[in-house]
């Protein structure tokens, strides 16, 4: 028999600003009625920290409730909670607490997802790419993820940078070989040729992140030098004036994408960076609501 309680501590930041609906609020359910979404983003689970889990559910027993929706025929299907879940079994646990919420296929996959970004043991690539379908997939703009994940903006934008590597710098970055600091310097020069060959520089010589920015902007002051004698003035980038830099760097993080401003006698030209007809679309709505 389900037994019905209150809505627990922490509950709350999950629900927050969706439209999932708390159905029959917490309740006590029978571990042999819960199944796990075969859809859901997570599919490795570390059976070492399971068993520790496990460990601790049988001292101190389920401290955060799961979360699931109903399903036909009177089965529940977890939303958000399968590490729990599994190891609640492992422990011998014959019932979970759980709160039941009213969700739909979408929103399933969201807060599935969200619960998923909450890990403590995401690489920054694996975190970047489910901040891009928080935004590319559902909508959410830098703000919104950054409420729904408890962090600053700044923090979701340069986190979204490291998707800009080229895949040379993105395969070091995923192997260890180069830091998330090394990454986001990466990410701000020009080209992936570039990227790749100070990648390779830093792995090689063991550059420090402090070492690496002295070399990408050598690295940009030279690239400038011929593209200076073969543009007029008016393409030259704005790197040159801290004034017009500042709104570079400021502007792009903001947007969490790659910005340049081009200055001209007659002023200047905005280019920014997008990565599909979508995202275009959000950032045309963005730009028009702000």
């Amino acid at each position: 028999m389900a037994k019905k309680g209150g809505l627990g501590k922490g509950l709350d930041a999950l629900f927050l600003d969706n439209d999932a609906q708390v159905g029959e609020g917490l309740m006590s359910l029978r571990i042999s009625a819960i199944e796990p979404n075969k859809d859901q983003p997570r599919d490795r689970f570390d059976q070492t920290a399971l068993s520790e889990l496990a460990d601790s559910i049988r001292e101190h027993g389920v401290l955060q409730p799961i979360v699931v929706r109903s399903m036909p025929g009177g089965s529940y299907q977890i939303i958000a909670g399968e590490r729990r879940w599994r190891a609640s079994r492992m422990a011998g646990l014959s019932e979970i607490p759980a709160v039941v919420v009213e969700a739909g296929d979408d929103k399933v996959m969201e807060l599935a997802l969200i619960e998923n970004l909450q890990r403590e043991d995401l690489t920054i690539i694996e975190e970047a790419m489910g901040y891009r379908v928080l935004m590319e997939t559902y909508g959410f703009t830098q703000e919104q993820v950054a409420k729904r994940m408890g962090k600053s903006r700044p923090v979701i934008a340069n986190a979204l940078r490291i998707l800009n590597l080229s895949p040379g710098a993105l395969e070091k970055l995923e192997k260890g070989e180069i830091t998330p600091g090394h990454g986001r310097v990466l990410a701000g020069l020009e080209s992936h040729e570039l990227m790749d060959r100070m990648a390779a520089e830093t792995v090689k010589a063991g550059l420090t992140v402090r070492q690496l920015e002295k070399l990408a902007a050598q690295a940009k002051q030279e690239v400038k030098k011929p593209a200076a004698a073969e543009k007029p003035q008016e393409e030259d980038s704005a790197w040159g004036d801290s004034g017009y830099r500042e709104v570079e760097i400021s502007l792009g993080e903001t947007l969490g994408r790659k910005v340049k401003v081009k200055r001209s006698p007659r002023g200047g030209v905005l280019e920014i960076e997008f990565y599909s007809l979508e995202d275009l679309k959000r950032l045309a709505e963005h730009i028009h609501w702000n």
